[in-house]
């Protein structure tokens, strides 16, 4: 198996399993909503069910929109996460890394949808109650780490093999 298939395998299935498993521990502690103060006026361990998408989008649009929206778009990623990962030369780590962190988050809240139609969130940043950041999870945290990496690869470097 290639190095960077490798890779990316490895770093989906840690990320699957570290999801799954906070995301079991929050079922298993928490009542729904309940939340425990970590850091007095910045984070709380908050157990909440995302019905929607990223930040709660869609959340309260009807299921004939929401599940073709959840079918589609995992979908269109995957090709989309395939097609640059076979642009990828053999050596290409960080970039086997960030397509490895989002697909692991992708898989990691698609495994939610389907168990139970929702996405468990529970990390909730917020400051002294004027601003509040939608809770979010382990999945969530390496998808956005994946996509940062990946923007820096495509903006920043020259010799990406995005470039043409």
């Amino acid at each position: 198996m290639k190095t960077k298939l490798k890779f990316l395998l490895v770093l989906a299935s840690i990320i699957v399993v570290l999801d799954q498993i906070t995301k079991m521990m929050v079922i298993s502690k928490f009542y729904l909503h309940e939340s425990i103060d970590i850091i007095t006026g910045v984070f709380n361990f908050t157990y909440i069910r995302n019905t929607g998408a990223a930040f709660g989008f869609l959340a309260h649009a009807p299921s004939f929109i929401r599940i073709p929206f959840f079918v589609i778009i995992p979908i269109v990623a995957l090709i989309m996460i395939y097609q640059l990962f076979k642009k990828l030369p053999a050596d290409s780590r960080w970039l086997s890394s960030s397509l490895g962190l989002i697909v692991g988050g992708a898989i990691g809240n698609v495994i939610d949808r389907v168990r139970f139609g929702y996405v468990i969130d529970f990390l909730d940043f917020h400051w002294k109650g004027m601003y509040h950041y939608p809770a979010f999870n382990i999945a969530d945290s390496a998808i956005c780490v994946g996509v940062a990496i990946l923007m820096f690869e495509m903006i920043f470097k020259k010799n990406s093999p995005f470039h043409s």
